[in-house]
């Protein structure tokens, strides 16, 4: 994979100021990571999760093809590779995607090589925007091919030989806000810095109470785990 230059890096400068939103999502890897496993963090971007994860958990190798988002990572002290291919095959322990998948226009071959490189009994997470009725100009500012359902995230695992052991929406409040921006959407594809943190100190964790809820049904967010099969 040749390196690649990301459209979107200065939107994930600006989603660093959504500390519960990270939090969450720092939360959700963790759930399945293991001091001693071998993990990937599939499109690292800046760091904001593989930096915390590596304090704990040694050997964990980032993915990412964007330059300047390498060099950052480099400074951080984590290895750094810009091609999964590079890895052995049945080498890796854990897999998360963050926000990632759909920026790949072959979705299916990226989770058959995600197959490839994770060894029998090993995870995947995957969390990806959900439904196409709220693609806005923010995704096509940072490079996004699609938005998932449940059903149609399931199906592209399932198709690489995963087992799916779980899949649910994610950020249901998030939805209505997704709406909003789009009545509103001028266009440009930047995030308000301020409505972000606003959202993210106020709605984010009322969202989250309401998930439980409608996990099954509706959320900005698509999330599937899974495992290859031993």
């Amino acid at each position: 994979m040749a390196q690649i230059e990301y459209s979107g890096r200065d939107n994930l400068d600006v989603m660093a100021h959504a500390k519960n939103y990270n939090r969450f999502l720092l939360d959700l890897v963790l759930q399945n990571a293991h001091p001693n496993q071998s993990i990937v963090d599939f499109g690292a971007g800046n760091g904001t999760f593989a930096g915390p994860i590596a304090t704990s958990h040694e050997r964990i190798v980032c993915i990412e093809t964007d330059p300047t988002l390498c060099a950052a990572l480099q400074s951080q002290g984590l290895t750094v590779v810009n091609d999964l291919a590079q890895l052995a095959d049945g080498s890796v322990d854990y897999l998360y995607s963050l926000n990632v998948l759909e920026h790949i226009e072959d979705d299916e071959a990226i989770a058959q090589l995600w197959f490839q490189k994770v060894r029998p009994g090993g995870q995947i997470l995957v969390f990806v925007p959900a439904f196409q009725f709220l693609f806005t100009s923010m995704d096509r500012h940072v490079g996004h091919h699609r938005r998932y359902t449940r059903t149609s995230l399931t199906r592209v695992i399932q198709k690489a030989q995963f087992q799916i052991t779980d899949s649910y929406y994610a950020d249901s409040v998030g939805v209505l806000a997704t709406l909003l921006y789009k009545a509103l959407d001028q266009g440009a594809g930047q995030v308000n810095v301020r409505m972000l943190r606003i959202y993210d100190q106020w709605c984010f964790p009322i969202s989250r109470f309401f998930d439980r809820i409608t996990r099954r049904f509706i959320g900005k967010n698509a999330i599937v785990r899974a495992v290859k099969p031993a």
